[in-house]
């Protein structure tokens, strides 16, 4: 270390980076087991020393043994005099351990609404009508005050517009139970990788990732992954995530004389893998403004061809391991490498590339003047920490000395829109039950006032004196009718006779 530069190591001269251009970006790429690691954890150390927080992913780990003073191992002391490091100083780099699962770090969480629905889309691997949905998922909520926060408050949201399509599709258009069906069924598989542990809160705050120590010293966030890179889906899309939220969040400083922070990713090609074009973009523009807000991004990655080139052009300081030759893809790696460095008139770039040995590094880094330097054949410097593991008790000591210990253990499971659209689905449950029995209630009564007295059955003996009565009026009828009958024949015969 130097006031404003990082030592890397020896080639004819000693190689450096410097701290006023370490947020121009950076690239570590070469074929497994020729010193990928080790660089990733010098270049961790130094930056921590020189006051400068770290983010990397530990996808193998080994760099948890940053957290520890290294051991005076032959090949570390044979290097460290190879390259000129003549009282070398072994030394722990303060640590701050997180894990996305909560077991081997503190936990990291998200909501919901903060990871919002592109993300989303590509963490589930939505089609483009599923995102659509989604995205009218996100701005009912929105509309509505229903906070997502958990996987089950999406599941929920989903369940109500599904049962209520119809009424929403003249304002935000269709949405068909098929398409909700199976954003459901995708959510499923996050649950199953671990998402149901990433989302909810407490979220996590960036500026936790900022911490430095009393003396002056910035803090390495190890991110505990070698569980989560069997779900590249849910790694990928925490990484790029996690790179958004600090362009967001971070304000602007233009070229500052060191980072205010420094990113590693690790098997950077799964941030890329299967990306759609509007992704990719985002990622370039993330790129290429977030180093005016003062934040370093160094992808490492095995091969040159796993970063789209786009991207591959804003990587200003570059440390090529060993590549080998044996496919044509691989032919084209090297070729694709060896272009991307400034030539050196003492060696072809390409056929150096294939005879590097372990610790050996092709190494161009950005002057102070913002102009790539020579490519230099260069031993790498050995790290300060342990090289390899920590053991669980180690960790476990770490992680109950943390500055952030007891802030993200606990999670917390507030109102938000799953509790929510449970009333609501309860309350017009009961106003639909209400709504039934009062319709029951008007038609008993209604019935009531409209229907005639029921007939009553005449017993047998009024049966017998209407039969009487009738009879007997039958007969008193004839009777009078045939008196009136005579006396009237008997007057007009009686007239008759008269005259």
């Amino acid at each position: 270390m130097t006031d404003n530069a990082i030592f890397l190591g020896k080639s004819t001269r000693p190689e450096v980076l410097y701290l006023g251009m370490a947020n121009r970006h950076g690239l570590i790429t070469g074929a497994t087991g020729t010193g990928k690691t080790v660089t990733l954890q010098i270049l961790a150390e130094s930056f921590a020393a020189a006051g400068v927080p770290v983010f990397a992913a530990d996808v193998k780990g080994d760099l948890s043994g940053i957290a520890m003073q290294g051991e005076p191992k032959d090949w570390v002391m044979e290097r460290a005099k190879l390259v000129g490091l003549k009282d070398f100083d072994q030394h722990a780099t303060p640590t701050i351990f997180w894990d996305l699962f909560g077991k081997q770090g503190h936990p990291i969480r998200t909501t919901i609404t903060e990871m919002g629905p592109l993300m989303l889309s590509r963490l589930m691997g939505l089609t483009e009508a599923q995102e659509g949905a989604l995205n009218i998922a996100f701005k009912i909520a929105d509309e509505e005050g229903l906070a997502l926060l958990d996987l089950k408050d999406l599941r929920a949201l989903l369940k109500d517009l599904a049962d209520r399509g119809k009424k929403i599709t003249t304002d935000y258009g269709n949405i068909n139970d098929q398409t909700i069906g199976a954003i459901q069924r995708r959510l499923v598989v996050i649950d199953e990788q671990g998402g149901d542990q990433f989302f909810g809160e407490p979220a996590l705050d960036i500026k936790d990732f900022m911490r430095t120590t009393r003396d002056g010293r910035g803090y390495m966030n190890v991110l505990a992954a070698d569980k989560l890179i069997n779900a590249p889906q849910l790694y990928a899309t925490f990484l790029l995530w996690l790179m958004s939220e600090l362009f967001e969040q971070m304000p602007e400083v233009g070229d500052p004389d060191r980072p205010r922070l420094v990113f590693f990713f690790d098997e950077a090609h799964l941030l890329f893998q299967e990306a759609p074009p509007a992704l990719i973009q985002k990622i370039e523009q993330t790129v290429k403004l977030i180093r005016s807000k003062g934040i370093g991004i160094y992808f490492v990655t095995q091969n040159p061809l796993d970063i789209p080139e786009t991207v591959l052009a804003q990587m200003g300081n570059r440390v090529q391991h060993a590549l080998r030759a044996y496919t044509p893809r691989e032919q084209k790696a090297v070729q694709v490498a060896a272009t991307t460095f400034r030539p050196n008139p003492r060696f072809k770039t390409e056929t150096a590339i294939t005879e590097l040995g372990k610790g050996e590094a092709l190494v161009s880094v950005l002057d102070m003047k913002g102009v790539p330097t020579m490519v230099e054949r260069t031993f790498i410097r050995p790290p300060s920490g342990r090289s390899g593991p920590i053991t669980p008790e180690e960790r476990a000591r770490i992680m109950a000395a943390s500055p952030v210990f007891g802030a993200y253990d606990n999670p917390v499971d507030r109102e938000s829109a799953y509790e929510k659209l449970k009333t609501r689905a309860a309350a017009q449950a009961d106003a639909a039950v209400a709504e039934n029995t009062a319709r029951v209630r008007t038609a008993r009564t209604g019935a009531h006032t409209t229907t005639a007295a029921p007939r009553q059955r005449d017993s047998a003996t009024d049966r017998f004196v209407k039969n009487m009565a009738g009879t007997v009026g039958r007969q008193l009828g004839t009777t009078v009718a045939r008196s009136i009958g005579n006396a009237l024949v008997r007057g007009i015969l009686g007239g008759l006779t008269r005259r």
